[in-house]
């Protein structure tokens, strides 16, 4: 009796996404010229790595399993995924691919294609029912899901908006307006990104003041995985400073009372102090009565044990707005909560002067101002700032 020969791994071509050594696009050897030899599973992945829709038909309709797997339990629409091939995606489940297999280490085509950022074979995976990764905070047992989560079929966005700032949404949530952050398909591959919002939930979950808003909860058992807060329609305070420009002092020394409240609260925070290190107008939000608080956490820093914390990584343009970060945070050193003082100053002066600071220089070259020890210049009248505020 002839021995059955042994499968193939499929080494061509991008890999899974969740395999641990991954190296991208690599041949090992294999010869096309010899593919004849190969048994017909291992050619059809290999025609569809190549986008060789004419080879594709032939295998199947020469019996092929369409679901054939590898030794690795990958299949053709695994690769096809890999390589953003939407047209042998299509073709494959024409001819009856099942949608959502998983390979060995529990990668499916939909996940693939997310990894390597392949929208149109998202779009299409998705209509044909393929279903979300697993939210990488995903736990196993019951009893470990987060007091906080919130069950997504929950929230309802039929009449959501865009909120002025960044990510947000508006939706409905148990007959009340909730503000919700959703988690871009990047975070699932991104370990920097993960953690970035594990470390956001843990602080939201101990902040509790009148002017920071209100943390209600998160999804995580599944994606998209989001954060949600209170709702406040009235926007936030770089919306207002457009639209009213220059305020007065006792309008500006109200606000500004609201943010150093909720600042205070961060810094005096136990057993450690909290950094904001983003606080600039776009983060900051007016409720219904006119008062402010301070919002997005996604930056935020800890001060445990340490006096001073610094970056891992350089602090980029798309982390924080250059206009109010201080000159040690841009000079990539160790910082302390001193750096939302100089935020802060930057704010207040902005309300009384009716324009961002250094307004007419580029936002990226705003910090080297800063470095350099200028300051935005005081152009209002002496009367605008009471109290000693320039001071």
């Amino acid at each position: 009796m002839d021995a059955k020969p042994p499968q193939s791994r499929f080494t061509l071509g991008r890999q899974s996404s969740l395999a641990p050594d991954r190296q991208g696009s690599r041949d090992d050897g294999d010869d096309p010229e010899g593919l004849e030899a190969v048994e017909p599973g291992v050619r059809l992945m290999y025609s569809a790595n190549e986008g060789d829709l004419d080879s594709i038909q032939d295998l199947l309709a020469s019996g092929t399993n369409v679901n054939f797997k590898d030794i690795d339990g990958r299949t053709a629409l695994h690769i096809a995924a890999c390589q953003g091939r939407t047209d042998v995606v299509q073709l494959l489940l024409d001819r009856g691919a099942e949608v959502d297999p998983k390979d060995r280490w529990g990668s499916t085509p939909l996940a693939d294609a997310v990894y390597y950022k392949n929208q149109n074979v998202i779009k299409l995976l998705e209509t044909h029912g393929a279903k979300p990764p697993m939210a990488p905070m995903h736990v196993q047992n019951s009893r470990e899901v987060p007091e906080y989560e919130i069950d997504p079929k929950e929230l309802d966005f039929t009449d959501s908006v865009n909120i002025t700032k960044g990510t947000f949404r508006s939706a409905s949530w148990r007959g009340i307006r909730v503000a919700v952050k959703t988690l871009g398909e990047e975070l699932f591959t991104d370990e920097d990104k993960i953690k970035a919002f594990r470390d956001e939930l843990t602080l939201l979950q101990k902040l509790r003041h009148p002017n920071i808003v209100q943390f209600l909860g998160a999804v995580t058992q599944s994606s998209p995985m989001m954060i949600v807060t209170e709702y406040l329609p009235k926007g936030d305070l770089r919306e207002y400073l457009r639209r009213r420009g220059a305020l007065k002092p006792v309008t500006a020394v109200k606000f500004a009372l609201d943010i150093a409240r909720g600042m205070n609260y961060l810094h005096e925070h136990k057993p450690e102090a909290i950094i904001h290190r983003d606080l600039e107008p776009s983060n900051i939000l007016r409720d219904d009565s006119g008062h402010l608080k301070v919002a997005d956490f996604g930056v935020s820093k800890m001060l445990k044990v340490a006096k001073t914390v610094k970056e891992d990584l350089p602090v980029t343009r798309q982390d924080t707005s250059w206009r109010y970060v201080a000159p040690e945070v841009f000079r990539n050193e160790e910082y302390d909560t001193k750096v939302d003082v100089f935020s802060f100053a930057l704010i207040l002066q902005e309300m009384i002067e009716g324009s961002p600071p250094f307004s007419s220089i580029p936002e990226y070259e705003v910090p080297k101002a800063y470095v350099a020890n200028q300051r935005p210049p005081f152009r209002a009248s002496a009367k605008r700032y009471p109290y000693g505020l320039k001071e």
